[in-house]
């Protein structure tokens, strides 16, 4: 059933920070992990929350964080959404993946996606804020790969897995190396997507638009079916290649108006629900309230006359002109210890490269 403004009666994919615990620090991160407090709850509460979500009927849920892969008891949690119909997707960084967890993945989820944000490490290690995280992906989808060929060859269905790849400035003359020298070592690989980062997050703070954020230019480009196909045909004809730019996830007026083409929430790891993906401000608690009604309460915030003013602007559809609105919306209906987190972002200053 569906609303007179073209609004299902639940979102049709969710997305959950099931921690803010992270060993990396990449310089976009839209949930600033790591660097602030893990908020996860017990064991018993993540399955409630896992119990709630199960309720409002989504078809997809997106375990992410932080690092889900460092929560006790995920996998018992994604099989609960599992054995609920729902596929279940788990992102990491690959720095803590472990063998045993391949079969464990594989049992309770549709796909894994590893986070690689340069073909090497010296743009990887860059953009992610650690040494060494690069290898760590790459024995990631190492393992991933044996873990999916062993399956094959015993007859059963391998785990699909993926590469995402967060365009930034400084690795957006690199993706090609993805396709001619990373993804060909895994001949199981499912995937790759180059997506823009958006301005969410350390994403939107002062100076990452103009120093990170990608251009007019490069956005028209990353765009284009002209790049996607190119960078489609430098990699193995059994991996599928797709670029966005993400201002899907804008959230305009226009948009909500038309119609999303996804209708997502996002859960903080304690069970706030986010009423937009990717902008700060909660409606409430799945531990304390009914789900249908936070549901109702994030649409509403769609078309709420602050959030229409800041996103209608003429600026709006520049990364610099999104980033604005966003900490503008970010600052009006984020919570006093919202507005204090973003008042200590640091601002971003490029790094030196030579």
């Amino acid at each position: 059933m569906e609303r007179a403004n073209n609004v299902v009666d639940g979102p049709q994919s969710v997305i959950w920070d099931i921690t803010y615990a992270c060993p990396l620090r990449c310089t976009h991160c839209y949930s600033e992990s790591g660097r602030r407090p893990s908020r996860q709850v017990s064991h018993d509460d993540m399955l409630r929350i896992a119990d709630a979500i199960i309720s409002l009927g989504p078809v997809q849920v997106t375990l992410a964080g932080g690092e889900p892969l460092l929560v006790k008891g995920v996998f018992e949690v994604a099989e609960r959404l599992t054995r609920a119909g729902i596929s279940v997707l788990v992102y990491t960084g690959g720095w803590n993946f472990q063998p045993w967890m391949t079969e464990e993945l594989a049992r309770v989820c549709g796909r894994v996606v590893v986070s690689v944000d340069g073909p090497a490490p010296e743009v990887h290690d860059r953009i992610r804020g650690r040494a060494g995280s690069f290898a760590r992906a790459m024995r990631a989808l190492a393992l991933l790969e044996a873990a999916a060929r062993e399956r094959a060859e015993r007859g059963e269905r391998p785990l699909p897995f993926a590469i995402d790849c967060v365009v930034v400035r400084s690795n957006v003359d690199r993706l090609e190396e993805f396709c001619t020298d990373v993804v060909p070592r895994f001949p199981h690989l499912s995937s790759l997507d180059f997506g823009a980062a958006v301005p969410s997050g350390l994403g939107s703070r002062t100076g990452y638009a103009e120093h990170e954020l990608l251009s007019d230019e490069q956005l028209v480009k990353l765009g284009s079916e002209e790049q996607r196909a190119r960078l489609q045909a430098l990699a193995p004809a059994t991996v599928r290649v797709g670029t966005s730019t993400n201002f899907s996830l804008q959230m305009n007026p226009e948009q909500v108006a038309r119609g999303l083409d996804f209708q997502s929430v996002q859960i903080e790891p304690d069970g706030q629900i986010r009423a937009m993906l990717i902008y700060e401000g909660t409606v409430g608690s799945l531990l304390e309230e009914p789900p249908a009604e936070l549901w109702r309460r994030a649409v509403e915030r769609w078309t709420d006359p602050f959030v229409t003013e800041a996103l209608s602007g003429a600026g709006a559809g520049t990364m610099r002109g999104w980033a604005e609105a966003v900490r503008r919306i970010d600052y009006h209906f984020g919570s006093a210890a919202v507005r204090a987190r973003i008042d200590r972002r640091p601002v971003f200053i490029a790094p030196t490269v030579g």
